[in-house]
């Protein structure tokens, strides 16, 4: 019979991803060594590769923890008797909530998916198509136009994203906005613009 594995073993593997998110956002993955990461973990580095076989597969559990975090906080039903626009509003604050302490995860998602090997980097980059397929259906329900037009409803797509995927790069914690103060104002930027794209 297979052995359960403890809670304490699972969230000492989280800590790992936690630290060596904050040093792979900071240094970045390459510049990166185990040496540092047990540093940063008060531990060997024997410690480390007790719970992870590389770095590389350390960085494959950080994006791959973070994609399945977003997934499953997505996955939605239109509230009975909503609007579309309630709707996607709800997406983008669920998006934010997810997206506030993952900071570092998120910079090394943008800049180190590269680096993981075909098969994980197409795991993650699944997991990105099927956001961005929740966001697109979400939009074409609020802009109906655009549910025919391919070819305008991902620029369209994209371009939320963009609003949403490099908020890190200025927002403050603490600041005159808060997140979800950033999702309803990003959200009504959105919906005034996007009815009159043609």
């Amino acid at each position: 019979m297979a052995r359960v594995r403890s809670q304490e073993y699972d969230e000492k593997q989280a800590s790992i991803l936690d630290q060596a998110a904050k040093l792979f956002a900071r240094n970045g993955f390459a510049r990166t060594s185990i040496s540092e990461l047990s540093k940063e973990c008060n531990a060997s580095k024997a410690w480390i590769y007790h719970y992870y076989e590389s770095k590389e597969a350390i960085l494959y559990r950080i994006l791959d923890r973070h994609m399945r975090e977003l997934v499953e906080a997505l996955i939605i039903e239109p509230a009975a008797g909503g609007t579309p626009e309630a709707h996607l509003g709800t997406l983008v604050e669920r998006l934010l909530k997810v997206y506030e302490d993952a900071d570092d995860t998120h910079r090394v998602l943008l800049g180190d998916l590269h680096i993981l090997p075909p098969d994980q980097r197409d795991s993650i980059r699944g997991m990105e198509r099927q956001i961005v397929r929740i966001f697109a259906d979400a939009i074409a329900a609020t802009a109906p136009h655009l549910a025919g037009q391919p070819e305008l409803l991902k620029p369209v797509t994209m371009s939320l994203f963009g609003m949403l995927n490099w908020h890190y790069t200025w927002f403050k914690e603490g600041g005159p906005l808060s997140r979800g103060d950033y999702a309803r104002l990003t959200t009504q930027l959105f919906l005034n613009g996007v009815k009159a794209v043609d």
